[in-house]
């Protein structure tokens, strides 16, 4: 009777097993979805108030938020922002300027509206704080230009572009993320010596 030769099991190649497991990491990498980007840009502002009528408790300290704000949005939305960094509660007239330093009004980003139209000073506006976005600003990182708000009580503000990068898809802004110092009131009161001397005036 005929010796059977003995059957041996089968093996894989390692060289084949080396290039299959290869293959499969350059098929995982090429599956990997880049993570999306928006196309708009985020402007982080830090703003600063340098006038108005603060009282003693403030002076000579540093006030500023800072607030995170997209290219596509408004003037007006960054007022809206401050406004409520500020905890102010009534509402005022408020101009933007961008000339050479924050009390340089050669150029006004101003509200023009019908409701105001007893405070028009027929002064001429670059634009429409309503309209005109911060992409249509030009702004570049280092750049400082002024907030003016309520015209009565001259509460003046500068404000400076800390960072410019692209903006996350999701998100809800403008957004304030950081804050130094107490909110000023925004009617402080008068103390005695200074009721005192504006009966005196």
């Amino acid at each position: 009777m005929p010796k059977r030769t003995p059957i041996q099991k089968s093996t894989r190649p390692k060289t084949k097993r080396a290039t299959n497991t290869a293959s499969l990491k350059k098929s995982a990498k090429a599956k990997k979805v880049a993570p999306v980007q928006s196309a708009e840009r985020l402007y982080t502002l830090a703003v600063y108030i340098i006038g108005g009528p603060v009282t003693k408790e403030f002076a000579g300290k540093v006030i500023s938020r800072t607030i995170q704000i997209k290219g596509s949005q408004t003037l007006e939305q960054l007022h809206q922002a401050i406004f409520a960094a500020f905890d102010r509660w009534e509402e005022h007239l408020y101009e933007f300027s961008f000339g050479k330093g924050p009390y340089d009004r050669s150029k006004v980003y101003s509200l023009r509206s019908t409701a105001f139209a007893d405070f028009d000073i027929g002064e001429a506006t670059q634009g429409d704080v309503k309209t005109t976005t911060i992409d249509d600003l030009g702004l570049k990182v280092g750049r400082a230009f002024g907030y003016a708000f309520d015209f009565g009580d001259d509460w003046q503000h500068q404000i400076n572009v800390e960072t410019i990068a692209p903006a996350p898809v999701k998100g809800k802004f403008p957004k304030i993320i950081n804050c130094l110092g107490a909110s000023p009131p925004q009617y402080p009161e008068l103390d005695e010596d200074e009721e005192e001397w504006d009966d005196e005036e």
